[in-house]
């Protein structure tokens, strides 16, 4: 009895309704899986793959999808040729397949290199700044390791007298082609030139200073332009400053992480500056003026009377300057909080009892009420014996 086969949407994993963008995706991750280049001598993997690879060639078709949704495995009976006696003919795998042999052998179309201009990588470093200085930018010095072109050869990377020989692999392309047999026929591919590695030229007598690179590295100092505003782990960047770039191409940029500093008093969320300010007791009750450090210098505050701990004062514009607009800046949010005096001489003591008594009494406010507490009991007590004796009389 033949083998029962399974649902193609099942085996792709996707739903009935996905479209092809999905189909194809799903398709693409399970031959890379199953592929028997990937799995050499795996009987199984091969199995899955033919099957995966049924699946998409009906499923990527609209004319076979239309009839398999319909009618199932039984629109393809009798089908000749393909694995399993599948016809696979019209199906497109002309780019999965491009993209699975790249990842196997080391090339493929999205890994293809032209020997055209190409910009050189980036260099990353970073710098300390204190908390003022983010606040309101500044400059810094940096060190790099930088390539130059190289003064022998002028960077050419060949030995002085001569020059760079065109490669005769790849005939100066960068590129050379290679085809793969497949389950599916012959499959073409292009992967960067081994020999010249892209660049299409052979040097065959390097120079001494560079050993062929064309560059040589050496240690350069930049001054570095910190923006106001720039906040902790951002970054700013210095373009044209990088390592060089391929076949004529621009140099990349150099990207200067900040590490901002911990401040004793600010703390900082986004473009807003928080802190937090003693008041005392007398100026918390009456009123008065106290004295606020911001990043501007001291401010001084009116305390209205009455104030209770924790209140939040805002002092806008006071906070970080914006990256966009230096003029708008953040606000800054003081926490005002009551300090309670941990030592007294007797005079204030006896100031503050009178201060109490004339307040509320708080002072006493518990004693009195575990008294009233007390008395209301004993009333209670002998207003109950009272009734007994009422009872006892009857």
């Amino acid at each position: 009895m033949a083998e029962q086969k399974r649902d193609y949407y099942e085996v792709l994993g996707v739903d009935k309704g996905a479209d092809d963008a999905a189909i194809k995706k799903a398709y693409r991750v399970l031959a890379k899986k199953y592929h028997p280049d990937m799995n050499p001598g795996d009987a199984e993997a091969e199995k899955k793959f033919k099957e995966a690879s049924e699946a998409y060639a009906v499923l990527s078709d609209p004319d076979k999808r239309r009839q398999y949704d319909q009618f199932g495995h039984a629109a393809f009976e009798g089908g000749a040729g393909g694995a399993g006696g599948f016809d696979f003919s019209g199906a497109d795998f002309g780019d999965i397949f491009g993209d699975i042999f790249g990842d196997l052998f080391g090339g493929g179309r999205s890994r293809s290199r032209s020997n055209g201009p190409m910009k050189g990588a980036n260099l990353r470093t970073s710098v300390r700044i204190t908390f003022e200085e983010a606040v309101f930018g500044c400059k810094k010095e940096i060190e790099l390791n930088v390539k130059e072109t190289c003064k022998t050869c002028n960077g050419s990377g060949a030995k002085p007298g001569t020059s760079p020989e065109t490669c005769p692999k790849c005939g100066g392309k960068g590129q050379v082609m290679f085809t793969q047999q497949s389950l599916f026929g012959t499959v073409r591919n292009v992967q960067t030139c081994p020999d010249c590695q892209g660049s299409g030229k052979i040097i065959k007598e390097k120079c001494a200073d560079c050993r062929g690179t064309g560059y040589i590295a050496m240690k350069k100092r930049y001054s570095v332009d910190i923006p106001a505003g720039i906040d902790n782990g951002q970054s700013t960047r210095m373009p044209g400053l990088g390592e060089p770039g391929i076949n004529g191409g621009p140099r990349g940029d150099v990207l200067i992480e900040v590490i901002v500093g911990r401040h004793p008093i600010f703390q900082r969320q986004d473009f807003d500056i928080y802190s937090t300010v003693p008041v005392s007791f007398a100026v918390a009750a009456l009123g008065g003026e106290v004295m606020i450090d911001t990043v501007d210098g001291k401010v001084i505050y009116d305390v209205k009377a009455g104030t209770q701990t924790d209140t939040r004062i805002r002092l806008r514009g006071k906070g970080v300057p914006s990256w966009r607009n230096k003029d708008v800046r953040g606000d800054h949010y003081v926490t005002l909080v009551v300090q309670v005096p941990d030592k007294l001489k007797p005079e204030a003591k006896e100031l503050l009892r009178q201060f109490d008594e004339i307040t509320g009494n708080s002072l006493n406010a518990a004693k009195a009420a575990t008294e009233q507490e007390q008395h209301g009991g004993e009333s209670r007590e002998n207003a109950t014996e009272g009734k007994k004796k009422k009872r006892w009389k009857l």
